[in-house]
């Protein structure tokens, strides 16, 4: 794994993506930043972070996805890996909020955001952002965040999650081509909220009821609908209130 260490950056994603667009760089090649001035999300949020406290990177993943209908399969995988590595530092109540949040009991400690450009040979190249909550303490602005250390009661080293998480996706990458199934039922056994009737808000400011009965092939969120008919829903088409 080749770790680019930044001290400050606008974005690692944009970054990265600069790098790769101008020089053929190794695969799973990471880049790292203390502070990050204009963290993304999903669809353009703002990703917030306290500088130093936490964990903020951007990974290359190519010769994976060759399909622009498998790009959901790459965050399956990264979301999975981040909750398998948590799971070994003890974190308790991990789960998925769809798409790519990564929840401890109700809270938010992390989010993904993947980018895939698709090369002129038609390969597509993907950079998986992360911002993960880890020492940060003062969540006074973002009610419904946390971090591994307020849950945990202690500080992490966060200098060594970056090569734990790249091994695992790497390793899961490999896996994930021998038994792909598997890895979609353990995402939707993770996900935050599923198979419970929950609110939910959609684009035209309706609340509405529904249960959350799975994910399709290509990321969309599939919703009982209290009229018993299942509707799809993509990102920043419905909104969950919990």
């Amino acid at each position: 794994m080749k770790l680019i260490k930044l001290d400050a950056i606008d974005s690692t994603n944009d970054f990265l993506k600069s790098l790769f667009s101008q020089d053929e760089l190794e695969n799973f090649t990471v880049v790292t930043a203390e502070n990050q001035t204009k963290g993304k999300g999903q669809m353009g949020a703002k990703w917030q972070s306290e500088s130093g406290k936490n964990l903020i990177m951007s990974a290359l993943v190519k010769d994976f996805l060759f399909d622009n209908e498998q790009v959901f399969n790459l965050s399956i995988i990264v979301a999975m890996s981040v909750i398998e590595v948590l799971k070994t530092f003890d974190i308790p109540e991990l789960s998925i909020k769809w798409p790519n949040d990564i929840m401890s009991y109700t809270k938010k400690i992390g989010g993904i955001l993947i980018e895939n450009t698709i090369k002129s040979d038609g390969r597509i190249v993907s950079v998986v952002g992360l911002g993960l909550n880890v020492n940060q303490t003062n969540f006074d602005e973002l009610p419904n965040a946390s971090s591994l250390a307020v849950i945990s009661g202690h500080d992490f080293d966060k200098e060594i999650l970056p090569a734990l998480i790249i091994e695992k996706i790497q390793q899961n990458i490999d896996l994930w081509k021998n038994d792909s199934e598997d890895f979609s039922k353990n995402y939707f056994n993770n996900l935050f909220r599923k198979g419970i009737p929950m609110p939910f808000k959609n684009t035209a400011n309706q609340n509405f009821m529904g249960i959350i009965q799975g994910v399709s092939a290509i990321g969309k969120l599939q919703v009982l609908l209290e009229d018993d008919s299942i509707s799809e829903f993509d990102i920043k088409e419905i909104q969950m209130l919990y």
